[in-house]
């Protein structure tokens, strides 16, 4: 992320209005706003196919499915970012809104440049969400899943699922589904190989 220079605060109130305009999405941290950068296409590809299983798979349910452009609100207006994708199952959540305050399960696909903010502060945010129960983040360079979960008291636990056979479980949604379908149509191993022919050539 970038951060947009200005000379005051911004209001949550004058952020809304501002993205509302804007050509491009900014993130929004205590007045301070970030553009956000685009994406590769295997982050693309990622997202799609989480988005497409999602929806699938919760198609019977009353949870619903928001992609890239849908902001979650932390802590009353402080904050606002742009997961890749977010799960709210929570009726208060305005489908007309463009934002969601009760989000139960949100994904991360990490980028080189967003990742240790996507691991550490970001997450730090997110945790604050009384609603939110699994926060997840998916590597676009190797097939590695990592998913916190909420348990007793407010602890978070850590499950890791890496290689595409392996079945990624998300609780609270129910949903299992082998990491082959979440890197559908992508392969890490001939983007290695071929790298390596270079490094020798």
């Amino acid at each position: 992320m970038i951060a947009l220079k200005s000379d005051y605060y911004m209001s949550p109130e004058e952020y809304l209005e501002f993205e509302q305009h804007s050509d491009i999405k900014h993130e929004y941290i205590d007045g301070e706003v970030y553009a956000m950068a685009g994406t590769t296409k295997a982050h693309n590809t990622i997202s799609l196919n989480l988005a497409i299983l999602f929806r699938e798979k919760l198609k019977n349910s009353n949870c619903q499915t928001f992609m890239a452009d849908i902001k979650v609100n932390i802590s009353n207006k402080k904050r606002f970012f742009y997961p890749d994708i977010v799960v709210t199952c929570d009726d208060n959540d305005d489908v007309n809104a463009y934002d969601i305050k009760f989000p139960k399960v949100i994904v991360e696909v990490l980028s080189e440049s967003t990742e240790k903010f996507d691991r550490g502060k970001k997450f730090q945010y997110y945790r604050t969400i009384p609603s939110l129960q699994e926060y997840i983040l998916v590597s676009s360079q190797e097939y590695l899943i990592e998913c916190f979960r909420r348990t007793k008291n407010d602890l978070w636990t850590l499950q890791t699922y890496e290689g595409l056979n392996t079945i990624l479980r998300i609780e609270n949604l129910a949903i299992d589904s082998p990491l082959s379908e979440i890197y559908a149509t992508l392969s890490f191993d001939s983007v290695s190989e071929l790298q390596s022919d270079n490094d020798h050539s």
